[in-house]
């Protein structure tokens, strides 16, 4: 409606700018507010008070709020043009350990008024479950081993209905294994270090990753350019075994390989949650990614990601 025939009158120009909300805005999310042009303006939703300054800092707008507290998102309703939802589900202890409670909550405040124009949702390829090697495009049936990634597929459920229910876009991105120099353990160095076992070449399995750099790429290109109720890959063209993944490291870095282990012996010498990423073998399909996003990776391989 024209603003001369508007009963409200022309709006301030803060409420005709694009507002894009991060929910989970953590490495990722603060790499996607960099990238944004200044005449976006961006909010995270935080319950943390420590990360308010630093959220001010990156020109990011904090908003107090807990994904495990629905009253306190009730004034996200409206607020944002655009949502980018890269928060995880809560861990175990939960009434069902199938579903995410903090996605149904925050759809429930998003319904409440103005829905957005676009969402994107931070998924991870562990919905696959273990595809014993073989290739996983994103049309493979989804079949997750775990409970981390059974509550993913409840999450990618719940928006997929509210997209469709809605009319608002809704975008799936399958993350793989993170990384980068310049992140927070964003490489296998501190792992090398301690010389942690991989598994023996006849026991390995395929690993993918993606640079976070290219990652908050992908999530600004799926907000405005993904096709609605799809899924995405987000992973680079790597293919490499987990061991050999980080054998490449250790002469990057100039260290020790890793010691190799066979995987009956494994569980004695290995943590439950490092055992559980060595129980699935899956290679990410990216070409989605690359078409229909037209995403130039930066970093098309982890060896390139790892010299920068």
């Amino acid at each position: 409606m024209p603003s001369n025939l508007n009963p409200l009158g022309a709006l301030p120009s803060r409420f005709r700018r694009q507002r894009v909300l991060v929910i989970g805005c953590g490495d990722v999310g603060l790499r996607v507010a960099r990238l944004l042009p200044p005449r976006v303006r961006v909010l995270a939703l935080t319950s943390s008070a420590e990360r308010v300054p630093l959220l001010r800092a990156q020109g990011v707008l904090p908003l107090a709020g807990n994904l495990d507290q629905p009253a306190t998102l009730r004034r996200l309703a409206g607020l944002a043009t655009r949502v980018i939802h890269l928060a995880p589900p809560p861990g175990d202890k939960l009434p069902d350990w199938r579903r995410d409670p903090r996605t149904l909550a925050l759809l429930r405040a998003l319904r409440l008024r103005g829905l957005p124009q676009s969402l994107v949702y931070g998924s991870t390829s562990g919905v696959y479950g273990d595809c014993q090697g073989d290739w996983a495009p994103e049309t493979r049936p989804v079949n997750p081993h775990t409970p981390r990634a059974w509550r993913r597929v409840d999450a990618e459920d719940q928006l997929r209905l509210f997209g469709r229910a809605s009319g608002v876009p809704v975008h799936t991105l399958r993350i793989p294994g993170i990384y980068a120099p310049d992140r927070e353990g964003g490489t296998p160095r501190g792992r090398l270090l301690k010389g942690t076992p991989v598994l023996a070449a006849q026991d390995d399995v395929y690993t993918n990753h993606i640079h976070a750099d290219d990652l908050a790429r992908a999530c600004l290109a799926a907000l405005w350019r993904g096709k609605p109720q799809r899924s995405t890959n987000a992973s680079d063209d790597t293919q490499l075994k987990m061991g050999d993944y980080f054998d490449l490291a250790a002469d990057l870095y100039g260290l020790p390989r890793p010691p190799r282990v066979a995987r009956h012996t494994a569980q004695d010498e290995l943590p439950l949650v490092l055992l559980s990423f060595m129980s699935e073998s899956r290679r990410l399909d990216n070409t989605r990614l690359k078409q229909e996003l037209r995403i130039r990776l930066h970093y098309p391989t982890v060896a390139q990601g790892l010299r920068a």
